[in-house]
């Protein structure tokens, strides 16, 4: 069996910067045996952000790629507060957030984006937490999706 680390590599894909705090908080607190993470963005791998509301500007496959960016930025932040996703041993809980028009209806399809990516990497058992996927109004900076996220550590 492959480690976190191993089948993320074998994703080929890059991690963006991990996000600066952009506000009064902490992008994640380690208490015991959980690490939480605030709410991550769409940080691009040259530090930008992916913008637009999904069904005005974005498809619903573009929200569902920014959702999966999201959670690159997640690892990010993991990999530069704990040192390693091998260190995780468990999805607990994700929260995705899609900034839509008022009649889009398909938010879970646009966080499967994140959830894939994660059940890619910690496998099914271990990678796919609980979740809730909700629409917004809006998102700061109008990125297209936001996610926040528990995780049981080893």
């Amino acid at each position: 069996m492959q480690t976190a680390e191993e089948n993320f590599a074998a994703l080929g894909l890059n991690l963006p910067p991990a996000p600066k705090p952009l506000g009064v908080y902490k992008p994640c607190l380690v208490d015991g045996k959980y690490l939480y993470l605030s709410g991550h963005g769409t940080v691009k791998e040259d530090g930008s952000l992916i913008i637009g509301r999904i069904g005005a500007d974005l498809d619903i496959d573009a929200g569902k790629m920014a959702a999966r960016q999201v959670a690159l930025a997640m690892l990010a932040t993991i990999k530069a507060n704990i040192g390693s996703l091998n260190k995780i041993k468990r999805v607990i809980k994700v929260l995705g957030m899609v900034n839509c028009t008022p009649d889009f209806e398909r938010h879970p399809y646009v966080i499967n984006g994140c959830s894939e990516l994660f059940a890619a990497i910690w496998g099914e058992e271990n990678g796919i937490g609980v979740r809730s996927a909700v629409g917004m109004g809006s998102l700061p900076d109008n990125i297209p999706v936001e996610i926040e996220a528990l995780f049981e550590l080893e």
